[in-house]
């Protein structure tokens, strides 16, 4: 990991963690091996929409084939499928899966907006459930059961009619049986054996086998992820989800230990996920450079926690708490994880996170699985303006207007005034025939 105590320095090499157009050697060696030819990852999503656009169904299984060497014989897992992976499922993982999945849904049961109004403005909002909301799941060097858990459960909560879930195959032929599983705990509607940008084209276009869905949802790779922005306008999207990302702010009083396993637990995820840590402490930054060379030759995933920490990871010295907090909203990390004496006192200061977790017994792994909310969170520097995956990304706000003729009447002029200023006569006159009291 780079060590920085110049925070100027630490600005510029964090600036360039997340940019979509840095594309890994290895991606685009891959690429030209698929397709035979180079192809920017965006022309490359482009063709694959076109194709399932055009062709369906055929063009989901040719591409199935092509770049994961896959042959697809039905598109949707059956009913049967399902329950033979849930009956397969170990104890203790049905029991985790099941309070994460109560957790959750508890916390959006609380977080959903409601419907209102004001009888005496005359104004509220109607809340409306999607009708038919894609979820995707990521399945290449991982299987996450819990995206599924975290997605779908807030969409029913919420009372979404219809949840389909798109998630590669595993072995050819299913998916990992604890997405599967996660399926049947969280209550998918249908399932689909498909995977990468295809996927997210078939739910936004629709085929003979899978239905057109309103707004899709998940996290994915970065073909994913250029999906989801070249559809948005076509279908709903969630949010535009890019490698994972983590910012530990810590004191003197933080264990080093902990520290270290947060960033690790990020660093695992993706060769191109960024672990952040930033202290007041030198000692500290000492000692969680030396925890984390201890930790990450125990990892499964070693190879790819060292590709992250070695490409993005940062180790930051600053001279003050304030300007942790500073350097943090710089970033806009998807995780924000407050390792301090006093934690309460930097959440004021905070402005851009994805999500924030306060102390070091709220340590972002909690989030990721069982804590309450989803753990579908803004990257890129999008939490900026994003939000995280939560009840409201399920529903449509519509605004109610029903003034009163006394309303009316005293508003008319002044919508027939601005009408005229825009040039719009028709409208002026509608507006003025209501300040007519006895009209």
């Amino acid at each position: 990991m780079r060590v920085f105590r110049d925070t100027e320095e630490a600005k510029k090499f964090l600036a360039g963690h997340a940019d979509l157009e840095v594309i890994p050697q290895a991606v685009t060696q891959r690429i030209e091996a698929i397709f035979g030819r180079i192809m920017t990852p965006q022309e490359v999503v482009s063709n694959i929409l076109a194709r399932v656009r055009s062709e369906g169904d055929s063009a989901i299984k040719e591409l199935t084939q092509q770049i994961d060497g896959i042959e697809l014989q039905d598109l949707e897992v059956s009913q049967k499928t399902l329950s033979d992976a849930f009956s397969s499922l170990p104890r203790g993982l049905e029991k985790a899966l099941n309070i994460a999945a109560k957790r959750v849904t508890e916390f959006a049961d609380v977080s959903v907006p409601k419907t209102w109004f004001d009888e005496v403005t005359g104004l509220g909002e109607k809340i409306v459930p999607l009708d038919r909301v894609g979820i995707y799941a990521p399945g290449g060097t991982a299987a996450y059961p819990s995206t599924v858990i975290m997605a779908v459960s807030i969409a029913k909560a919420v009372g979404v009619r219809e949840v389909v879930l798109c998630t590669p195959a595993r072995d050819g032929v299913n998916p990992n049986p604890s997405v599967l599983a996660a399926a049947q705990i969280a209550g998918v509607d249908r399932v689909f054996r498909i995977g990468g940008a295809q996927a997210v084209g078939a739910m936004a276009y629709g085929t003979q086998t899978l239905p057109k869905v309103d707004k899709i949802c998940g996290p994915g790779n970065i073909f994913v992820t250029i999906a989801k922005q070249q559809l948005y306008g076509q279908v709903g999207i969630d949010g535009i989800f890019g490698p994972t990302e983590t910012v530990v702010v810590a004191d003197e009083s933080a264990d080093p230990v902990l520290c270290a396993a947060d960033l690790l637990g990020q660093a695992e995820h993706d060769v191109m996920a960024a672990p952040i840590f930033i202290t007041v402490s030198p000692a500290l930054l000492d000692q969680v450079s030396e925890q984390i060379r201890v930790q990450v030759d125990r990892l499964e995933r070693r190879e790819i926690a060292v590709a992250a920490l070695e490409g993005q990871g940062a180790l930051i010295l600053v001279e003050s708490m304030t300007d942790a907090i500073d350097l943090a909203n710089f970033v806009a990390p998807e995780h924000l994880c407050i390792n301090t004496q006093k934690p309460w006192e930097l959440v004021p200061l905070i402005r851009n996170a994805g999500g924030v977790f306060l102390g070091e017994f709220s340590s972002e792994v909690m989030g990721d699985y069982v804590a309450g909310p989803s753990h579908t969170l803004p990257t890129h520097g999008t939490a900026r303006f994003a939000s995280y995956l939560g009840a409201d990304q399920f529903v449509k706000r519509i605004p109610i207007v029903a003034l009163s003729k006394d309303d009316a009447v005293r508003l008319a002029p002044i919508a027939a005034t601005i009408a005229h200023a825009e040039g719009f006569t028709g409208h002026a006159k509608a507006a003025e025939l209501r300040s007519r009291r006895d009209s």
